[in-house]
């Protein structure tokens, strides 16, 4: 008699609880989609957990089955990297909740919340933590990636601020890390942390500020002075408090009631400030900045900090088509200045906007080493935002991001910030952390994930892996 050896497709657990969506189900084209809506690629299942539990059967089961695997926390992604083709997607929207401990000062959010309900939350008890500049930016991808936020200057990363995590590794194990527990992994999350594992829990320090802060925004034309006003900010936050937190944005005036009728439409300048203290003593440093915008939209006031990490919410309407950057700068030189506006008066859509934020401070003292994030000594951080609704605009559109990069080339570093970064190769991601840091991930990811399960991301490949490359289609 002959035996015979009968095998079977893996399934997913019985215990499974969350759901699961296949194509043809209703709500698949819903549930696929994601924020920048260039990337179109369509999973053979999208689950969607309800707990850590089905977290581990979720990634049991793609590791078994041998399938591509992504985890989407908010979708925000401009890579596309939380979305995959021919594979599974843990989709981690179900997991929502939120515990604030003031006596410990520190908050713990599960994998799918967002920074807006985390900000609701932690304010009931006038904390915070640094996060996403868009609300609807999920608190998972954003901290692993490192996460700059407008408060960074004054807390830090929110990568910085993390203090422990649950884990679920390529092996199907639920760990912790913490400086106490697996503090090399926690090392790694800080920064590159999607090649680790799915993270189903953040521990967050949080800090005591708001509800109200002074906050808002300066805009002026972009026209002949503008260059003279934007040198006129440069020389001033460079001086000023740590406190005042800042972004300088070129843009399209929006159609809104606070906007003269005659600058609607017109290419614009714009200031974005918060000061992180008490509004009457931010009154005295903001005041200077008033004083070069003179003439424009005052729109700075008292406001509640929930209504400022919102202001920019318009400018990220779901599914439009989009192309990020983001490009660490070594200072803001004068032959960079009026390249910059150029291209500011440049822009069609009205959702683009060309933005560089000031760094340093906070993020500038924690040392190279102390996490994967890198490239912290940069003061300031090139961030263009392509944001368009036709297919016909995209040329332009990438033609835009790259005139905007060119523009800002005297002072480009070299390094790159990866959570704004549109592609994925090996060379992109050693610009954002270093050959250096880059070799102790990899030995990390050897530990961790040496069959690269999660390698959907800004991938750090284990040791020996051979994959083909990725060629880049888009503008550096």
């Amino acid at each position: 008699m002959t035996d015979t050896i009968t095998t079977s497709e893996p399934e997913l657990s019985a215990e499974f609880r969350g759901e699961q969506i296949r194509p043809g189900d209703r709500d698949f084209e819903t549930a696929r989609a994601i924020y920048n809506g260039s990337i179109d690629r369509r999973p053979t299942l999208i689950l969607r957990p309800h707990g850590a539990a089905d977290v581990i059967d979720a990634v049991t089961y793609a590791r078994e089955a041998g399938l591509p695997l992504a985890v989407r926390c908010g979708g925000h992604g401009v890579a596309g990297t939380s979305i995959v083709d021919g594979g599974v997607l843990i989709d981690l929207s179900a997991m929502k909740g939120v515990q604030v401990d003031p006596a410990r000062g520190t908050a713990i959010a599960q994998a799918g919340v967002l920074w807006g309900e985390y900000d609701r939350e932690t304010q009931l008890f006038g904390l915070l933590t640094p996060g996403g500049r868009v609300t609807t930016t999920g608190v998972g991808g954003f901290t692993l990636g490192g996460g700059y936020g407008w408060l960074s200057s004054v807390y830090g990363l929110t990568c910085d601020n993390l203090v422990g995590a649950d884990v679920v590794t390529a092996g199907g194990q639920l760990v912790h890390a913490s400086e106490d527990e697996n503090p090399d992994l926690l090392w790694g999350l800080r920064g590159a942390g999607a090649n680790f594992g799915v993270v189903t829990s953040y521990e967050l320090r949080t800090h005591r500020l708001g509800p109200i802060l002074l906050a808002g925004l300066l805009v002026v034309p972009n026209d002949e002075r503008a260059a003279d006003l934007v040198r006129a900010y440069r020389d001033y936050v460079e001086q000023a408090p740590e406190a005042l937190c800042t972004g300088v944005v070129t843009l399209l005036a929006p159609p809104e009631p606070f906007v003269p009728p005659d600058l609607i439409g017109r290419p614009v300048v714009g200031l974005a400030l918060c000061y992180a203290g008490d509004p009457e003593e931010g009154a005295e440093v903001v005041r200077p900045l008033q004083e070069i915008m003179a003439g424009g939209v005052d729109l700075v006031q008292p406001m509640p900090y929930t209504a400022f990490q919102a202001m920019v919410d318009g400018f990220a309407p779901k599914h439009w088509l989009n192309y990020h950057r983001g490009m660490h700068l070594s200072s803001l030189p004068d032959d960079v200045v009026e390249p910059y506006l150029e291209v500011g008066r440049a822009i069609h859509s009205p959702m683009t906007q060309g933005i560089i934020f000031r760094h340093g401070g906070a993020v500038s003292r924690v040392p190279e080493d102390a996490t994967a994030a890198g490239n912290r000594s940069a003061p300031y951080m090139g961030h263009p935002i392509a944001c368009w609704s036709t297919p016909e605009e995209t040329d332009y559109e990438m033609d835009w991001v790259s005139r905007f990069s060119a523009a800002l080339a005297p002072a480009r570093t070299g390094g790159t910030y990866l959570n704004f970064e549109p592609t994925t190769t090996t060379e992109d991601v050693k610009a954002g952390f270093g050959e250096q840091k880059y070799q102790r991930l990899v030995a990390l990811k050897d530990e961790w994930d040496p069959t690269n399960l999660f390698r959907s991301n800004h991938n750090v490949a284990p040791t020996g892996w051979d994959s083909p490359s990725v060629p880049t289609q888009q503008p550096h």
